[in-house]
């Protein structure tokens, strides 16, 4: 946050505007106040102002919404990037969240908790704070914990000095990106940067979640909470408090899933299964996703209050295809990590045919498919060049059997690593399991069941 950072706020009643003056100062939290819109416009035209926080009505007995609605609407044609914070008595609250529909930045209801709206502004001023910094060249950026993070490409520089950029202000991240590209790497980048870094970094494949586990499984469970509830579990998000919650393939949250979870990010609060008692968590939230979630909003397929919620900012990891130059850098790195797991791969090395071979691949895999081929590679090569069959190329390095067999090497490997773990399998391949099970129906994979001895 800029130490010259400064908030408006628009409050009619001067006992309200006082209140939040005299929160934010003892916060070190620089403000200014205005009665109505009109006010707040000539102010907010001065350009000092970095955060407005309005009230959604500014006569004495209005209650409809429709003076904060069309102060709203001016400041974004006036500043379409300037972040409003809208506060709402429960009378209009339907309204404030029409208001983020339209690009507001959040809302919090009156009476307001103290901690949780100076923690929402510090955070909407450090994403002020981005939009506005002056521009400085990538490879200057890139200072920090990487988590062994490996790239030559420029595609992904610019997306690792984003996640750089934004570790230290405490907003929602949503990744997005293919399957297999990385998103969980800059995830633990974006922690690892973060203020919460000591803290704890708890990862859940929420879209894995079936509907009877979900409550139990983010927001834990009392025992004897439901039938094998032998014991207390603690969810997620009390294991991840004051630290860092990364929510993957958040696009297949069921839609009760998504209810669930937009209750405890608006308002830190959760029960566990069985309690009647309300508990709060402090906790950074990163989802990632491979669906495209503006799709899924049109068809109806995703909430439209959890996606403002969950897209404060956005950082889109490339395909392995759209950035080629990371390609041999990768296989080079998982072929180091081969000759370290057995001695046997230390005179392993890439032939030229083979190096031509990745790099004329189009990885629909991604980075997930390429360590999955090295990893082959290194146990079936007979002499110490891996060659493009090792790879499972053919010799005009095009795959063997097509995208079938593709498809087919990548659920195998997956279940091996798995060690024939379906959840686990198809949490590496960022599926539920109804989807992976859908896959191997279809590739005719069979899993056999031994007994146990």
């Amino acid at each position: 946050m800029n130490a010259m950072s400064r908030v408006l706020i628009v409050e009619d009643q001067p006992a309200v505007a006082n209140a939040l003056r005299l929160l934010f100062e003892l916060h070190d939290i620089d403000s200014t106040t205005a009665r109505n819109a009109d006010s707040a416009m000539r102010i907010v035209r001065r350009g000092d102002v970095d955060l407005v926080v309005q009230d959604m009505n500014f006569t004495p007995g209005a209650t409809s919404g429709e003076e904060g609605t069309a102060l709203f609407r001016q400041l974004r044609r006036e500043d379409p990037n300037l972040p409003v914070l809208v506060l709402t008595a429960w009378t209009s609250l339907e309204t404030a969240v029409q208001l983020v529909k339209e690009g507001a930045s959040d809302y919090l209801a009156k009476p307001w908790d103290d901690a949780r709206l100076v923690s929402t502004v510090r955070s909407l001023l450090d994403v002020r704070s981005l939009t506005t910094a002056p521009q400085v060249s990538q490879r200057q950026r890139i200072q920090g914990d990487l988590c062994g993070l490996v790239f030559e490409s420029e595609a992904m520089r610019a997306v690792v000095a984003l996640a750089l950029q934004v570790a230290k202000s405490d907003v929602p991240v949503l990744i997005t990106g293919p399957n297999g590209a990385g998103k969980e790497k800059i995830a633990e980048i974006i922690h690892a940067n973060s203020n919460r870094h000591n803290a704890p970094f708890v990862k859940v494949n929420a879209g894995a979640l079936p509907d009877q586990l979900l409550e139990s499984e983010l927001f834990g469970a009392e025992s004897g909470a439901y039938t094998g509830a032998a014991k207390l579990r603690i969810g997620r998000f009390e294991t991840a408090n004051r630290g860092t919650l990364f929510l993957d393939e958040i696009g297949n949250l069921s839609m009760r899933g998504q209810m669930k979870l937009l209750r405890v990010l608006q308002s830190g609060e959760f029960e566990r299964l069985g309690s009647s008692e309300t508990r709060r968590a402090d906790v950074r939230v990163l989802a990632a996703t491979n669906v495209d979630l503006r799709e899924a909003l049109a068809r109806g397929g995703f909430r439209q209050d959890l996606y403002f919620r969950l897209n404060v900012i956005d950082v889109t990891v490339p395909a392995l295809a759209e950035r080629r130059e990371d390609i041999l850098p990768l296989a080079e790195h998982f072929l180091s990590g081969a000759r370290a797991i057995s001695p046997a791969n230390d005179h392993r090395s890439l032939s030229d045919a083979s190096r031509e071979a990745l790099l004329a691949y189009d990885w629909p895999g991604n980075v997930r498919e390429l360590q999955n081929r090295i990893t082959r590679a290194t146990l079936i090569a007979g002499g110490a060049r891996i060659e493009p069959g090792d790879l499972g190329f053919d010799h005009s390095g095009g795959v063997h059997g097509g995208s079938d067999s593709i498809e087919r090497r990548e659920v195998e490997m997956a279940l091996l690593n798995a060690g024939g773990s379906v959840s686990r399998a198809a949490a590496s391949l960022g599926l539920s399991r109804q989807a992976f099970y859908r896959r191997m129906e279809k590739l005719g994979i069979i899993l056999e069941r031994r007994p146990k001895a």
